[in-house]
């Protein structure tokens, strides 16, 4: 598990306004909940984290319980199993997948019909990706070893 830097979650939420008063979240590869968290704690109407690892999972619950977090909602799947069951939008998707694995290149297509209209991506990588012409990049960084941008879909 590795916790999204203290530095690239405080940019990310600067990009994203202070406040996510009413907005619908999915941290998809929940890990330690930091991004989940934060987005709750700003004012998201709802947060559904989604992690596979049981002994995570359980973290999550046992911290959830603790915090009184009532707008968040815990799923133990697979990430990726989860979004190709998914129907619901959501107004922003955390992707901060495990860094050695494939799985930016085989959700970004999967994602568009995932999204509300103006809904945004967040993607965090240990190497450069590119998200392809079907994405606009509104923003991106580096901060040490994390590549990290916001993207929507279509061009802009």
């Amino acid at each position: 598990m590795r916790p999204t830097p203290d530095r690239v979650r405080e940019t990310l939420f600067n990009w994203l306004g202070q406040t996510l008063d009413g907005r619908r979240c999915l941290d998809l590869f929940a890990g330690s909940g930091a991004l989940g968290f934060e987005a709750a704690s700003r004012g998201a109407a709802e947060v559904l984290m989604v992690e596979r690892n049981r002994l995570v999972y359980r973290s999550l619950q046992e911290n959830v319980k603790r915090l009184e977090f009532l707008n968040i909602a815990l799923r133990n799947e697979d990430g990726l199993e989860f979004i190709l069951q998914q129907n619901r939008p959501f107004d922003i998707i955390f992707l901060d997948p495990p860094f050695q694995s494939d799985y930016l290149a085989q959700l970004l297509p999967l994602l568009t019909a995932k999204l509300t209209q103006d809904g945004m991506v967040y993607v965090e990588s240990g190497v450069p990706f590119e998200p392809g012409t079907a994405w606009h990049v509104v923003k991106q960084a580096k901060a040490g070893a994390v590549f990290y941008q916001l993207l929507q879909h279509g061009q802009q």
